[in-house]
């Protein structure tokens, strides 16, 4: 074989798997913090910016030491039997608060500002105030305390794993509760996600109130149905 040919072998060669355990969250900067003298320490997380429809919701966890659930993960990589029975723990051994951004403030001041909103807002409904806040993501937010933001906290820190469980959960449910006031666009299977599913809703039976008018399915729907195109927000979001 020459030199070309094992060449070319090599970079086609897979990859060998390194079989590494998956990364799960831990409790290790919690713990830290205690030992600092810091406490009590929250994280918080939201979930629902990319639907169409429905709030942004927002949730604050203060996990108890000595009773930290144990399968915390972020919430996407939960199924729905293991974020609810996650969520009862949580709320039976943590301080939980939350908050909801809904599709009026996320057309008035766009969507990051509305979930960076409902996040301090869920923090500040916290029982106990925390000396120190972790929360999601690249932006910090107005917790009145100290506050570190960590990318990807909800795949590393326990307690924003529960927060974004908790936060899933909670907003799951509030669909479920929206598809009965609006039978026929699936927010019981698709939680307002733009799926398929959801856009043909759309076409057929228009937006509702909770749809979120900046994003641009739901302003294009707006437009075909107004005769004033000045009626639709701007600032439309591309998606």
């Amino acid at each position: 074989m020459s030199r070309a040919s094992s060449r070319a072998a090599a970079v086609k060669a897979p990859r060998l798997p390194l079989n590494e355990e998956p990364i799960r969250p831990t409790f290790r900067r919690e713990r830290a913090a205690l030992k600092r003298g810091v406490w009590p320490v929250a994280g918080c997380d939201e979930a629902g910016r990319g639907p169409l429809a429905g709030p942004v919701v927002a949730a604050a966890v203060i996990l108890d030491p000595d009773r930290v659930p144990r399968g915390l993960n972020d919430s996407k990589k939960l199924d729905r039997e293991e974020r609810e029975k996650l969520y009862a723990k949580i709320c039976a051994s943590a301080e939980v608060a939350v908050a909801v951004a809904p599709p009026s403030r996320i057309d008035r001041d766009n969507i990051l500002r509305a979930s960076l909103w409902a996040l301090a807002r869920a923090v500040m409904a916290l029982p106990v105030k925390p000396q120190l806040v972790f929360v999601d993501g690249r932006d910090r937010i107005d917790a009145g305390c100290d506050c570190q933001a960590v990318i990807s906290g909800d795949a590393i820190v326990s307690s924003i794993a529960a927060a974004s469980i908790v936060a899933k959960v909670t907003r799951d449910r509030l669909m479920v509760r929206l598809a009965l006031a609006h039978p026929g666009y699936g927010f019981e299977r698709h939680m307002g996600y733009s799926v398929p599913e959801h856009q043909e809703a759309l076409a057929r039976l228009g937006p509702t109130i909770h749809h979120r008018r900046s994003f641009s399915p739901v302003a294009a729907r707006y437009l075909l149905e107004s005769d004033d195109p000045d009626e639709i927000a701007p600032a439309v979001l591309p998606l």
